[in-house]
């Protein structure tokens, strides 16, 4: 941990260098890390990919103490803590599904053990016994990943996220950093105002991608329309698609048509989609069709495509999504597949997302019919839900009951657990006496065996609960080598190992109420199926009328004015195309002797070139877009100095 007296300047880029390796700050970065040692409540607006973790992480280490960091996304906890303690630095997360023994040890660390970096879940933040050891705790600097989530006009709000600004009273100096991929400037207002920022501050990074090449493609053969674009590129790759059962289906078809990918899903259980995952980082498996539970918190650079099968709600889900492609900072490109047919599906989904109030309340009743809950019973309890056979059993729609269960979680009645970890089990298949003179595998695996006995006394006659993420702290090891040592051990049949499923559960923040108590407000249902619209309406005029350039129509619904076409989208390559068959076979070799003997004006040049204005300008423009020419300041055409 890094410690500073009083008054002395932290070297910020030395400590950058002694624990990352690099050797200087990327753009804005370090103008955040500043503003949040200068005491200022700060949002952070970078792209993906930008770079956004390394502002708190060299922040908390120069402000010293500890740095609270909420986020909503387990695997990037587990990554980023993992990171942390490769590079020496004190590193824990707290997040739903760790049993109340690991809670406990993990949180008096933090209170006694000086720990540099705490990862929770915003779900831990209601936790009465979690806050009370949170006031013992040396907090600096409240980091809040994926700060969109606090406001019900983002695209991906979580109820959660509105305890941040409670835990703010126990830690009045700590300033608090706020970050997020995509803010519109409402949305950005919004997240300052819930936070409790004091006064407005907002550090924003240019969106522009110079590499990522954004193509609309309308095509009635969305499928082989996928096959095509991934047989010519042949590199890593995401497509995304909207259901669960596509995801399937087009990962088979893929296959067979000789291109390697698998699927992803939220249906999977949690080691389903580990395995998955790691196949997709390692290079094993080069393409996953996923739905939006993909992606999010995976540092992957070398993604060359990400191609959306089906279209997004919203301007802001595309783009984070169609962000993870180049990160590296070489070409790749942002396919989004469309028709006629899937944008008018895309107008129809305010319905879906938005179902009459009172199919709303029809969902509230059955779920409450389904858990077996009378009026009064229920608040505090979780039940597992298998959506699929709750819609079934009572004939409802599945995507409208996902909404309806949305608004009921906005409105504080209930809440949808996505990964509420159940925990996994390991149990022994043969007696102690017999492990003796087998093969128990590699070192790893005998040292997990050993631990295992000692932990679980009762592990030879009964299943054992067991922790993975203690277990590998205990070794000194990843998560996935002591995943995949547990997996050896069961393959040799000396244990079976069942991993945590995963499943979701419905949990109740409120007892089970008479219908006519369920208050869908303005803030729950009319103002955010309003917003929802105008989303929806600016996604579907990025396909049908972005103006002149798809990546400026991008910025502009976030609210930055740059006037630069990029050059490399479907529309800017289009125009290009047009602007060389426009222009005369003649032309281009005429400017070019013209211009050999200096700069002149457009006007003089159609003049002395004796074509039409349009041509001229056509052939003018082409010589530019290939760096054959220059334009000078003062507006005139002139050779570029290496021709």
């Amino acid at each position: 941990m890094e410690t500073n007296e009083p008054n002395t300047a932290p070297d910020l880029r030395a400590i950058l260098r002694r624990h990352w390796g690099y050797p200087a700050f990327r753009p804005l970065q370090e103008d955040i890390i500043r503003s949040v040692l200068s005491g200022r409540d700060t949002l952070a607006l970078m792209p993906t990919g930008g770079g956004k973790s390394i502002t708190y992480q060299v922040a908390g280490l120069a402000l010293g103490g500890l740095t609270l960091v909420v986020t909503p996304l387990v695997a990037l906890m587990k990554d980023q803590v993992e990171d942390l303690r490769r590079r020496g630095l004190s590193a824990e997360a707290l997040h739903l599904g760790m049993d109340r023994e690991r809670l406990e040890s993990v949180a008096n660390k933090c209170v006694h053990a000086g720990v540099a970096f705490l990862y929770v879940s915003p779900e831990r933040l209601a936790s009465a016994r979690f806050r009370a050891k949170l006031r013992q705790m040396p907090v600096r600097l409240i980091a809040v990943d994926e700060a969109h989530c606090i406001s019900q006009w983002g695209y991906d709000f979580r109820p959660s996220y509105l305890r941040i600004a409670e835990i703010r009273d126990y830690f009045p100096s700590a300033p608090v950093l706020a970050l997020t991929a995509t803010a519109t400037p409402d949305v950005a207002a919004d997240i300052q105002r819930r936070l409790r920022f004091p006064a407005p501050n907002v550090l924003a990074k240019s969106f522009r991608r110079h590499n990522l090449s954004y193509v609309v493609r309308d095509t009635p053969d969305r499928a082989g329309e996928t096959v095509r674009v991934l047989t010519r590129v042949k590199a890593p790759a995401i497509v995304y698609v909207r259901r669960r059962e596509r995801a399937e289906e087009l990962a088979r078809t893929l296959n067979e048509n000789g291109v390697l990918a698998d699927y992803y899903h939220a249906g999977l259980s949690s080691s389903a989609r580990a395995r998955r995952q790691e196949a997709w980082k390692s290079g094993a498996v080069p393409v996953v069709v996923a739905t939006n539970a993909f992606g999010m918190g995976i540092d992957k650079p070398d993604v060359r495509v990400v191609v959306h099968f089906d279209i997004p709600d919203s301007p802001e889900a595309y783009f984070q999504e169609a962000g993870r492609a180049g990160r590296d900072g070489r070409r790749a490109y942002a396919v989004l597949l469309c028709n006629a047919d899937s944008v008018a599906a895309l107008k129809r989904r305010v319905a879906n997302e938005f179902p009459a109030k009172a199919e709303v309340l029809r969902v509230y009743a059955a779920l409450a019919d389904h858990f077996q809950l009378g009026e009064g019973e229920g608040e505090g309890l979780s039940f597992e839900f298998d959506a699929a056979r709750f819609c079934r059993d009572f004939r409802l729609d599945p995507f409208k009951t996902a909404a309806a269960i949305d608004i009921l979680s906005v409105g504080g009645y209930l809440e949808l657990l996505e990964d509420a970890g159940a925990r996994s089990r390991v149990t022994f298949t043969v007696r102690r006496d017999d492990l003796y003179g087998r093969d128990t595998g590699t070192p790893l695996q005998e040292r997990l065996l050993v631990l295992l006995m000692r932990r679980c006394p009762g592990i030879f006659v009964q299943d054992a609960f067991v922790d993975e993420e203690r277990l590998a702290d205990d070794l000194g090891v990843g998560r996935h080598e002591l995943y995949e040592a547990l997996l050896g051990l069961a393959r040799l049949r000396v244990i079976r190992y069942v991993p945590a499923d995963g499943r979701p559960r419905v949990r109740y923040l409120r007892p089970r109420l008479p219908l006519s108590y369920i208050d869908l407000a303005p803030a729950v249902y009319d103002d955010r199926r309003e917003a929802f619209l105008r989303k929806n309406k600016a996604m579907a005029a990025y396909i049908e009328d972005p103006g002149p350039c798809r990546q400026l129509a991008l910025m502009a619904y976030f609210g930055q004015k740059e006037t630069e076409p990029c050059g490399v989208c479907d529309l800017c390559l289009a125009r290009k195309k047009a602007l060389r068959a426009a222009a005369p076979a003649d032309a281009r070799p005429l400017l070019l002797r013209l211009l050999a003997g200096g700069p002149l004006a457009p006007d003089d040049l159609a003049a002395r070139a004796s074509l039409p204005r349009d041509a001229v300008a056509a052939a003018a423009r082409a010589l530019l877009d290939e760096g054959a020419a220059v334009l000078l300041p003062d507006g005139r055409l002139t050779l570029s100095p290496d021709d």
